[in-house]
This record gives structure tokens, sequence and C-alpha cells, in this order.
């Protein structure tokens, strides 16, 4: 039986890949690139729902597959959930996962509470029904940046119950315990 094709609505093949291992090879999982979307889709709304809900509504009324897409906020208790639904453009409209770290780095200098959280919303359509899905992975903001695997802010998140950044852990450990995991192990039994 071939694989279930299956948008995942990013052009981050970072994003996909890690998908994709945690899928498994039942599923087929394509980027916008792959299917020849090359516009960037308007992230608008005021919460990780709303923006994962655009875009892959956009993915199945202009291109007809079945899709999904996640939006992806750092929650960092001690800024008020900040960064939040504004995590990629951080430090400005650039998207610079470097100025991003260096400035929630210099907002939180001589703070004590670090605990954050990332949260992953999934936005599924597949078979005529949209599903909304939730991942969390509790942390805390570590003192600099360590590690060199992974992408975005894993130099800076050190997860619940570990010493290590996840661009320390590696991919291994970081795609059995984070929010994208989770949630795309609730993705999985969603699309059972």
């Amino acid at each position: 039986m071939p694989p279930h094709i299956l948008v995942f609505a990013t052009h981050n093949p970072n994003k996909a890949r890690e998908v994709a291992q945690i899928l498994g090879p039942r599923f087929s999982v394509l980027t916008l690139t792959d299917i020849g979307c090359l516009e960037e889709i308007e992230e608008s709304a005021q919460t990780l729902e709303g923006n994962a809900l655009l875009k892959a509504r956009y993915v199945k009324e202009k291109y007809g597959y079945d899709c999904f897409s996640e939006d992806t906020g750092l929650e960092v208790e001690a800024l008020n959930g900040a960064p939040g639904v504004h995590t990629a453009r951080y430090a400005g409209e650039g998207r610079n996962t470097a100025d991003n770290m260096e400035l929630l780095l210099l907002n939180l200098d001589g703070l004590n509470n670090r605990k954050a959280q990332f949260r992953t919303v999934i936005a599924l359509i597949a078979n005529g029904q949209e599903t909304l899905i939730e991942g969390i992975c509790a942390g805390e903001i570590a003192l600099e940046k360590s590690g060199v695997n992974g992408f975005g802010y894993d130099p800076i998140f050190i997860p619940k119950n570990h010493q290590q950044t996840f661009a320390m852990l590696g991919d291994e450990i970081k795609n059995s315990i984070s929010h994208r995991a989770i949630a795309t192990l609730k993705l999985m039994d969603a699309l059972k």
C-alpha cells in the first residue's frame, strides 16, 4: 500500500524531517515547496491555533491536499508568555534565530524564574474534518547558548527532567520528548 500523502504547510525542511521521522513510512510528508506553493502564507492571527488554521485552510483550499499546519510558540513565564505567537519574529521581521535568542536571554538577564514551555498547535484537515491538536514541553531557559543540534531556540531550551539543552540532547531524544513530538504522536492518533 503506497504511503498516504500529507502536506505539512511549511517551507522548513528541518520541521518536515522531524515530523516525517515521527510519523514513519505510512505517510509521505510533503512541504509547501514540494507542492509548488512558493507564496508566503499570512500568519495574522493573534493565537497559535488561529495561525495553524489559517495555513492549513489555505493549502486545502488552493491545492486540495489533506494537510496539516503547526504553529509553535515559546512561552516564558517571567515574560508573561512572551514571545508566544511572535516566537519566530521576536527580534524583528527578519526571523533571525541568533537575534531572537540574544533578545530573549537579554530580557531574562538577572531574573531567577526561567520557567518556559514550548507549545505546538497542529491544525489537521483530512477527510473533510478540521482537528486541533496540542503538544507541550515544559522546561526552562538556559543562562547561555550550548549545543549544535536542532534549530530555533534549541540551544537555550532545557526540557524538564534533563540537564542539557535540546541542541545538546540530539534528535533521537528530542524527537521523543519535544512539544512537536507530543503533538505529532497525537496527530498520528487522529490520522488512524
